[in-house]
């Protein structure tokens, strides 16, 4: 009586486990706003685009002209005493000293320095052109982080589904148990079997009841890994969308059509290219003179104080000049011909990592298409299996309950249907991850409905 009474208790407890609260669904489209907008990742991607956006701008060219301003002021403070040793006045007394106390001088002046390049080798042309690739590239790899971000997303929302899947299946395996103890007891009772049939039972719904908490505790921990990547409250609770639809085979392979010119890693590689071919034009630069003006106005005021032969004086300029130079580095040692061969090299260095990225793509493609095609092929195949240990399970349950089969015969049927369903699920979201994966080389990934 004391273990009818604890296994109900149990069973009561792993039911309100399921029932005692109404979660939100977050849907797919959801979780990917979320993501967007909150994780950790995408943020710092997108901050460092709005930098290479700022390199770009025609204030980080060069194009523009520079003015600066320079203004000092200087006081001076002096106290004197001038002798006249050997010298006398008409009168054949000797000259009195003369002493000068707080002779003042200050000096006050300011200066407007205008320069502008007119002409500097074509280095500040290329240079921004250069700018503007980076941006472009920088564009191309936040769109990375983003496409490795929803894999990971889907990744741990998938798992959440499969778990999902998996308590609800464990969830009805332990009721089926449940229920046979109360068979096994009422056969007991009316000497229909024995005792063993009860502890049979009752072993079972222990296994039943273990893989369920276990199978709980995992989708506790896998909805707060799920909260870490949308960046919000770990105790956030939520349900999500189990149902998965496949993208039709001929809207793949047209994808994987135009791989080439969609992949991020080729485009990437391209825009390199591109950021080192600049180079070599920047560097040639140092070949040419460079031609600039410069103009100056400035204003001056000095006041001197008084001398002992002087007066105090006030003096004030204004002052206006300009000018035109060119620098011709006719021979720096050799540097900049070594800059402009190294670059010619990391240039032909990277049409080689080009022509390896373009190797690896589609190595890659390849491979992805096959294991996709294996994973869906293999959840097909889980899926009947599903269908004939069903109708296998409902069979056993039917002759169970006549007494044609034993417990033992039963406990494995149900076994074999347990195991059917949740390698099911498993093939499923394997499936869809192979496809996302697939889709991700294709280019296509942030392109389609998840």
């Amino acid at each position: 009586m004391k273990q009818n009474i604890l296994y109900s208790a149990l069973f009561a407890i792993l039911i309100c486990g399921t029932t005692n609260a109404q979660e939100q669904l977050l849907s797919k489209e959801e979780a990917v706003n979320v993501a967007l907008e909150n994780n950790f990742g995408i943020q710092v991607a997108k901050n460092q685009v709005e930098i290479a956006e700022n390199n770009k701008s025609i204030l980080n060219s060069g194009y523009l002209p520079t003015l600066t301003n320079t203004t000092s002021a200087n006081y001076n403070r002096d106290d004197s005493v001038i002798e006249f040793p050997g010298v006398f006045n008409s009168d054949g007394s000797p000259r009195a000293d003369v002493e000068i106390y707080k002779a003042e001088a200050q000096r006050y002046n300011s200066t407007l320095n205008a320069d502008y390049t007119i002409f500097d080798g074509l280095g500040r042309r290329y240079n921004y052109k250069r700018l503007k690739e980076q941006y472009q590239l920088s564009e191309l790899q936040a769109r990375e982080t983003i496409e490795n971000t929803m894999l990971q997303l889907f990744s741990v929302y998938f798992e959440i589904a499969r778990l999902t899947e998996n308590q609800n299946v464990l969830q009805e395996a332990l009721e089926i148990s449940t229920q046979r103890i109360k068979r096994a007891e009422y056969a007991f009772e009316y000497g229909q079997n024995t005792k063993l049939d009860i502890l049979n039972a009752q072993v079972d719904v222990t296994n039943d009841s273990i893989n369920l908490l276990n199978t709980r505790q995992q989708l506790a921990n896998t909805k707060r890994d799920l909260n870490v990547v949308l960046n919000q409250d770990l105790n956030t609770t939520f349900q999500v969308d189990t149902l998965v639809n496949f993208i039709p085979k001929i809207q793949l392979e047209e994808y994987m059509g135009k791989a080439a010119l969609n992949n991020v890693a080729l485009l990437q590689t391209d825009k390199n290219l591109m950021i080192n071919e600049y180079d070599i034009k920047v560097n040639k630069a140092g070949y040419l003179p460079v031609i600039g003006l410069n103009g100056t106005y400035g204003w001056n005021l000095n006041q001197s104080a008084a001398s002992a032969f002087f007066p105090g004086t006030n003096n004030t300029t204004w002052n206006f000049g300009l000018g035109a130079r060119l620098t011709w580095n006719l021979f720096d040692g050799g540097g900049t011909t070594v800059r402009v061969k190294n670059a010619k090299i990391a240039y032909a260095n990277q049409e080689l990592l080009k022509q390896q990225v373009a190797l690896e793509v589609n190595r890659d493609l390849k491979n992805a298409l096959a294991i996709y095609e294996n994973r869906l092929n293999i959840f097909k195949i889980q899926e009947q299996n599903v269908l004939t240990n069903q109708n296998n399970f409902e069979r056993s349950e039917e002759q169970f309950q006549l007494g044609r089969i034993t417990s033992i015969e039963f406990r494995q049927a149900q076994i074999n249907l347990l195991n059917a369903q949740t390698n099911k699920n498993l093939a499923k979201y394997d499936a869809k991850l192979a496809e996302l994966q697939l889709l991700q080389l294709t280019g296509q990934l942030l392109n389609v409905k998840f």
